[in-house]
């Protein structure tokens, strides 16, 4: 019989990070040591870490560096390394780079089945080789929690890196995917998912934001965030408190998964989308008219989740041409009374 590898853990995919109050709170007592070779840190809870490796007399080049790993969030370890993959390789593409080498983290009981294990290992392999990335070694640890996920290295012209910190007033705010993965995978935890939603999730989950990078490369990009664990709205108001702006974003103009508004109406509400409202919710100003279940989808902890790009207008139009999964969902203005007004 097979394992059904999302039995055992307490939270699944990016709904086990930890609560973003505890995160923050640690982090303020992490010395900061300026280095003037770090050209992207820690201090805006940006995608990935960005170092300049640029020689005298070189080319400008700069290391893009990110890790990131989880508990299942599928039942299929093909999927799920796969699904594990992709969402480490996110933050590369979040910040415009171009990954080349991946370290797996793999956390597994001793006990196991073997077989889960290898398979686990191919997906994740295979999607990382999708990339155009290579595996270069890992680490594995013995515990009864399954963990798995990636340290992914990328190469960036280090005068062409986005951040979440670059959204100017009059940008459009433009997102690549729909909203909903962590409803869904709770509703598979729940029994009560419906299997053609969670295998539209799967394959959202399994598509790379390679291509989205690519073609937004070629346009103008003000500021960028790819859209996980904290939410939309999480992500939201790390970019609005980083660029000292405001982002407008229409409720009714994000997209659900199928089935993801049932299941939040039906309360399939993970503990990371609890943490992620509790942690964001006083930096929103929300209308009574929004839905509950609307409500909380906006706060519901994403994996493998999409760019979240602020972009002049007519750079918006020519990405959503060259690529018909982006969608413009608000606007960016000057700093008002919170970092985000969400309007019907």
């Amino acid at each position: 019989m097979p394992t059904k590898l999302t039995a055992n853990v307490k939270a699944a995919g990016c709904a086990a990070k930890l609560s973003p109050k505890i995160l923050d709170r640690a982090l303020r007592a992490v010395p900061r040591v300026k280095n003037e070779k770090v050209l992207v840190g820690y201090d805006h809870a940006d995608d990935a870490g960005v170092y300049d490796l640029t020689q005298p007399g070189g080319a400008p080049l700069a290391m893009v560096q990110t890790v990131d790993f989880f508990t299942p969030i599928v039942d299929d370890p093909y999927q799920f390394g796969a699904i594990a993959a992709a969402n480490a390789l996110s933050d590369v593409y979040a910040m415009g780079g171009r990954p080349v080498t991946a370290l797996s983290l793999v956390v597994f009981p001793g006990k196991g089945e073997i077989r889960d294990l290898e398979t686990i290992l191919k997906g994740g392999a295979e999607k990382i080789h999708e990339s155009g990335a290579v595996i270069l070694g890992g680490h594995s640890i013995n515990d009864d929690e399954i963990k798995f996920g990636y340290a992914v290295t990328g190469l960036i012209d280090p005068s062409r890196v986005w951040t979440n910190g670059g959204a100017r007033a009059g940008d459009v705010l433009v997102f690549t995917k729909r909203i909903g993965t962590g409803v869904i995978s709770t509703a598979l935890k729940k029994g009560i998912v419906h299997d053609p939603d969670m295998e539209a999730s799967i394959r959202q989950m399994l598509t790379l934001n390679r291509d989205v990078c690519t073609a937004m490369q070629a346009l103008t990009v003000h500021g960028c965030t790819d859209v996980t664990g904290f939410g939309l709205l999480g992500h939201a108001r790390e970019m609005a408190l980083a660029s000292e702006v405001t982002l407008e974003i229409s409720a009714s103009s994000v997209r659900f998964l199928p089935g993801a508004i049932e299941y939040s109406k039906a309360s399939a509400h993970s503990g990371g989308l609890a943490n992620n409202r509790d942690f964001v919710e006083s930096c929103v100003l929300l209308p009574d008219e929004i839905p509950t279940e609307i409500e909380a989808l906006l706060y519901d902890p994403q994996t493998s989740g999409g760019l979240l790009a602020a972009m002049p207008e007519p750079d918006s139009r020519k990405l959503m041409e060259l690529r018909p999964e982006a969608y413009v969902i608000g606007n960016v203005k000057r700093r008002g009374a919170k970092p985000i007004e969400v309007i019907v």
